[in-house]
Order: C-alpha cells, then structure tokens, then sequence
C-alpha cells in the first residue's frame, strides 16, 4: 500500500540496560499482569493498526529479541550499536522505515499503562496541529529522575531537559516528559543526524530533536496523559510493584462492570490474558493467573490460585493451588486442595481437603474426598475413593498408571500399586494394597491376621512411661481376672 500522511509506523525503544531494576533479566522483560512490560506496549500499539513495528534492541539482546519475536512475530528487531541514547536508537530504527511517509509513534519499552485511547488521541493532536513532533507529558507530584518540559512564555514548548542537565529552576519543574512522541518521519530523517552528545550523561537524546524543530520554526505539541501514573515509567522493583497495582486495579474493575462479583479487589489479583463470565464471584486473596478460564456462576477463593486452569459453570474452588488443570461444570475443589498439571475434574466431580492430583482423569460425579494421592490415574465415573487413597506410581525407575473403572468404591487407606487396574463396580476394603487387578464387581482385601505380643513394651522400652502404664494395666487386669476367678 502506498503510504500517506495519514499511515502510521511505532518504534519501541527496548535498548536500555535498566540497572536500577538489579537483575539479571532485562527491564522490558520484568512482567506485570502476567504479560512483560514491552508486551503491554505492543498490545497498545497494535490497537492503532500500524503499518510497521520496529524494536529496537541491545542489553541482553537475545533474551529480548526471541521474547519480541514471540510476542510480535511481524514486528521488525533492530540493533542499536555502541552509540548510546535514545536519538541514537530510533536513529538505527529508520532504514527499515524506507519508503514510508506518514507518522512515527515512539514509545517506551518499559511504559506499560498507556491506554490505546490515549495514544489514539496523541496522533490525533499531533495530525491536527500539523506538527513536526507532539510529546506526552504529566503533571506528577513528584518528578524525579525524569525529563522536564520547558516551556516558554506563551505556553509553548521550548525544549525538553533531563533531569541531570537542568538547573535548580527547570528542575523544579512538575510537568515531566513521558518518553511517548509522535513525529513526522521526515522531521526524524532531518534532525536525527544532527543530534550530538554534549550532555552529562553523554548520549543522544531524542528530546533534543524538540529543540531542533522549534529552532527550525516547526511546530512542536505537547499533550498531558489524562492519568498521569499510567505515564509513568518503571525504572526499579519499587515502580514495578507500583505499575503492577495500576493495572491490576483496571482489570479488576472491568471484570466488576462486566458482571463479576469481587469482594476484595484490594487482594484479588487477575492476570489481563484471564477471562471470567458474568456471574463468577471471586472471594478474597484470590489470584487468577495467565490464560485462566472461569464460566459462569463459578466460586473461586478464598485463598485459591489458579495458573492456566479452566474452570467449568457453577464449580467452586476452595483454599485451593492448580496449574494447567481442568475442572468441570458443579464440580468441587478444596479446601487444601493441590491440582498439579494434568489434572481433569469431570463435571460434579470432588476433590477435597487436603488431595493432591497430577496427570490424572477423575469422572464425572466422581470423588477424592480428602488425604489422598492421585498421580498418573484415570478414574470413572461415580467413583468415590476413601480417606488416605494413594495411586504408588513411581516405582524408582519409571512412572506407571492406574485405571480404576466406574462406580468403584474404596475402602480407606488404599495403595494401589501401578501399573494396576480396578473393574467396574468392585469395592476395595480397608487399608488394602492392591498390587493386582481386580474383576468388575470383585471385593479385593489385603488381609493378613493380628498378631498381639503380650508384654512387648515392658521388655523393650523398660522405664518408659509407656511401661510404667502398661504394667499398671496388665497388673490390674490380672487382678480383675482373679476376682471373676473367685467370684466364680
């Protein structure tokens, strides 16, 4: 398609070390939300419908490229070299944008709250006023360690100024730049090259090209973000943490507006790639993490977190922890529950207090009520196992599997030993270990008779309580027989 002054192109810069944050994984990679920081900045891109994306890239520029390349796979990686600043990076950016005539958005890879309403409104602002360049700025109590926006007279944009080449006066300025511009691509392609580094943190600034085109008689805008915490950068764990809460605060009450019941927004936590149904009510200190599903009428929480899991209609997950799990419609988890992945609970289905499962299919209407072990299992229908069943799987060198078939019922405190299978309708009883199969409708008992040792405490554990006790009772009831002997 041929470009147009309307036709749109985004650059993220995603090139800075961010040594602030102290870690080893790179800025634009730290996650809110469940998503990286530069992911929430191309999602905001893309809702623009850009003709191009372009990432500019440098610390740790494998891990970020293959994330980009992950999350974008369309979006453009390009290397920024052993000159530093911000000029420098779009500088390195334009010669994929050859040919292209339209306006550059430019945004930050660690600027993750931006709404696209209000990136749709800077190229709005910028195309309206005809400009070279519009920056975003806000109004912050607080504008610490960012760039100023200083302003003439009139109002006007006179240039931008970092914070560690102002003076005491522009310093104390609380309009701050957000690091966010759009600009004609041939204002780029003209000042870019005129950019130097005769600043105290000896970089190339991209602010400087404000500068340049108010020099030149172009108009440079300025746009002030209706929420100025969304404009925000996050520059160490502090914001991090700060940028998280924002975000959290959105998804929760957009869920709330879309139907949801949330007690305590204040400690429930969704990631924004989970979905909920009009109807779910969420309990406090839930979290419902990445691609987490939960259809209508569902109960989550308290205290439950769901990573990855689907959540059927009218189910309710108690005090509960499950990862890459399934969960069927009116089917119940928890309290103390631990589904671990693999993990399917047909509809109407139990696990209960203190049942950790993995790799296993339990049937509709089935239940594993409490203190039980399911690993690597496929369990019918209508099945109920008693308290303290344990599927023995791992037999030091592999893992095997047990079968257990329809409407079987278990004695407490099975094993069965895998690999085994259990037949249709046969009972277990209890304490058994079940090391072969069992016929449909069979009763498998592992029974052994009881063995009493009189007197075994006495001689084992001499001058224990325990004795002490014991000798008291075997001697009275010696004395008791003797009496009935008398009596007799």
């Amino acid at each position: 398609m041929e470009n147009t002054a309307s036709s749109l192109a985004v650059i993220v810069l995603a090139a800075g070390q961010g040594t602030r944050m102290k870690s080893r994984t790179p800025k634009v990679l730290h996650g809110i939300g469940g998503r990286p920081l530069v992911a929430h900045v191309l999602d905001a891109a893309h809702a623009l419908s850009p003709e191009r994306v372009v990432v500019v890239v440098r610390h740790e520029r494998e891990a970020v490229a293959s994330a980009i390349s992950e999350l974008d796979p369309a979006a453009v990686v390009v290397d920024q070299d052993e000159i530093p600043g911000t000029g420098r990076a779009v500088e390195v950016a334009l010669p994929v944008l050859d040919g292209f005539a339209g306006d550059v958005l430019v945004l930050s890879g660690d600027v993750p709250l931006l709404e696209p309403s209000t990136l749709a409104d800077l190229v709005a602002t910028h195309r309206a006023r005809r400009a070279a360049v519009t920056l975003l700025s806000a109004v912050v109590g607080d504008p610490s360690g960012y760039g100023r926006v200083i302003r003439d007279d009139s109002g006007d944009v006179r240039r931008i100024v970092e914070q560690k080449d102002a003076t005491d006066d522009e310093a104390s300025v609380s309009e701050i730049n957000a690091g966010v511009y759009v600009f004609r691509v041939d204002a780029l392609r003209t000042h870019l090259p005129r950019l130097d580094s005769a600043n105290a943190q000896g970089e190339r600034y991209l602010t400087d090209v404000v500068g340049l085109a108010r020099g030149e008689g172009e108009v440079v805008s300025v746009q002030q973000a209706p929420d100025a915490a969304a404009a925000l950068g996050v520059n160490d764990r502090a914001q991090l943490a700060e940028a998280a809460r924002i975000l959290n605060q959105r998804i929760v009450r957009r869920w709330q507006l879309e139907g949801v019941t949330i007690q305590d927004p204040a400690t429930t936590w969704i990631d924004v790639t989970a979905t909920l149904a009009p109807d779910v009510v969420v309990l406090p200190n839930t979290h419902i993490l990445r691609s987490t599903t939960v259809a209508t009428g569902a109960v989550i929480g308290p205290d439950t977190t769901l990573v990855d899991c689907e959540v059927g209609e009218q189910a309710t997950v108690r005090r509960a922890d499950a990862t890459l799990a399934v969960i069927g419609a009116g089917a119940s988890v928890g309290p103390f529950a631990y589904l671990r992945p693999g993990t399917y609970l047909g509809d109407k289905g139990k696990i209960g207090t203190f049942v950790e499962t993995k790799n296993s299919t339990i049937g509709e209407r089935s239940k594993v009520p409490h203190l039980s072990y399911i690993g690597d299992t496929t369990i019918g229908t209508g099945v109920n196992l008693g308290a303290g069943a344990i599927t023995a799987n791992y037999d030091d060198l592999a893992k095997h599997r047990t079968e257990i078939g329809d409407e079987v019922h278990s004695g407490s405190h099975n094993v069965f030993v895998a690999p085994v299978r259990i037949g249709d309708g046969a009972k277990t009883g209890a304490g058994a270990v079940i090391r072969k199969d069992v016929p449909a409708g069979a009763l498998a008992l592992s029974v052994s008779p009881q063995r009493n040792i009189e007197g075994w405490v006495e001689k084992n554990r001499p001058g224990t309580a325990a004795a002490e006790v014991a000798a008291k009772a075997r001697s009275a009831q010696k004395a008791d027989d003797g009496a009935q002997e008398q009596d007799g």
